[in-house]
């Protein structure tokens, strides 16, 4: 009888997929920065009666440095996970997942062709889901089965 909880190995690997296809969203898409409009508002209530002010100027100049800086740890904190792991594991998650192909590439074509020499597929998903248990508890989105 083991006292560790059971984990729930496709919630887990789902997790940890959208984990590296954000890795892969913030990386390699461009972000968008937001910019202030050079329209005025036009409005029959004077400014004073709303009770509010808005800088616009300066929420949009917060959100662009912020999301920015909050996408580049994100990208970094993965780095540094798979970074941590075993030669193979980092391998295999580098060359699968943290590629802009991605979605060109399958599981087969990286331990058919990538690795040298070729591994089986047993010995793959193995490897592979040592690595996602290593990144969902570094990121802590280990998933356990509900009894």
């Amino acid at each position: 009888m083991s006292f560790l909880p059971e984990i729930d190995r496709e919630r887990t690997q789902e997790a940890v997929e959208a984990i590296l296809e954000r890795y892969r969203m913030y990386k390699f898409l461009s972000f968008e920065e937001r910019e202030a409009s050079t329209t005025s508002n036009i409005s029959d209530i004077p400014r004073s009666f709303t009770g509010t002010t808005t800088d616009q100027t300066a929420s949009i100049a917060i959100y662009n440095v912020d999301t920015r800086a909050q996408q580049k740890s994100f990208c970094e904190r993965v780095e540094r996970v798979v970074k941590r792991m075993p030669r193979m594991e980092r391998f295999l998650i580098e060359e699968r997942y943290m590629t802009t192909e991605h979605d060109y590439i399958t599981d087969q074509h990286v331990y058919n062709h990538v690795f040298q020499p070729p591994i089986s597929g047993g010995k793959y998903s193995k490897i592979r889901w040592k690595a996602f248990y290593k990144l969902a508890t570094g990121f802590d989105v280990l998933v356990e089965k509900q009894q």
